[in-house]
């Protein structure tokens, strides 16, 4: 959810300013976890475990989640780390990073997870602040939709993790063959700005399906992460071609 700081000129309709994409992540904070429930049917958590398992990083390892919302794939991350490592999870709306702090304190206090520490930073994806090599993976999670410049983001991603380790990109993707592609246009154009009416930000569910069609596809975004440094890049397209996610690995 992380856009370069530097203000654009107007886009096309359902593009918005990176202040204003700030302001909608701000607002929907508190919604966010139940509408993507609702959304996906729950689904969201399985793609989230299945992007940390191509992460492949173990007890020890130091991983950075780029775009975190509200953490719950910088969570998965964590059960994989400990004992002994630690997670990072950036995110440039302080509304979302704040619900992702109170979720990882009731983690702690439940004792839900025998996991890492997750240290959750305000940041921009296209300026981290970190050094080179300083990660052994690096993820990000329905975000890299809404990076102004996408290879910006995962130069900078690519920047931060160490030769041979891994960059993720769990993404939402448009299906080509109907009856999916129908249903989710359906679905993507109607039924989630509708939800987004009765949840009270239309705004924000109808920003949803303008970004998603405007992402590369899964070919032309394993081409953009092999421009940024990455090599023997694949990709798993699931749920019945709705979700892509990718993996590369750092050139050495």
């Amino acid at each position: 959810m992380t856009l370069t700081a530097e203000r654009r000129a107007p886009g096309p309709p359902g593009v918005l300013e990176e202040s204003q994409v700030r302001a909608m992540f701000d607002r929907i904070a508190r919604l966010y976890d139940r509408m993507n429930t609702v959304m996906t049917a729950g689904m969201h958590h399985q793609w989230r475990r299945r992007a940390a398992d191509l992460a492949g990083v173990g007890p020890g390892s130091r991983a950075l989640d780029v775009a975190t919302g509200t953490g719950d794939l910088a969570f998965e991350l964590a059960g994989r780390v400990a004992p002994g490592g630690e997670v990072v999870a950036t995110d440039f709306s302080e509304r979302m990073l704040e619900i992702a702090r109170a979720k990882a304190s009731e983690r702690a206090v439940s004792g839900e997870a025998r996991e890492a520490a997750v240290r959750f930073e305000l940041a921009n994806a296209l300026s981290l602040p970190h050094r080179e090599g300083e990660f052994d993976a690096a993820t990000v999670g329905f975000g890299a939709r809404n990076f102004s410049d996408l290879e910006a983001g995962l130069r900078e991603m690519t920047r931060v993790v160490r030769p041979g380790g891994h960059i993720v990109v769990l993404e939402i993707t448009s299906p080509q063959r109907p009856p999916l592609s129908t249903f989710f246009e359906l679905w993507f154009d109607r039924v989630v700005p509708a939800i987004g009416r009765i949840a009270g930000d239309a705004q924000a569910y109808s920003y949803l399906p303008s970004s998603v069609r405007r992402f590369p596809g899964p070919a032309e975004l394993a081409e953009a992460m092999s421009r940024c440094g990455l090599v023997r890049i694949g990709y798993i397209i699931t749920a019945g071609g709705i979700i892509a996610l990718h993996v590369g690995e750092v050139a050495g």
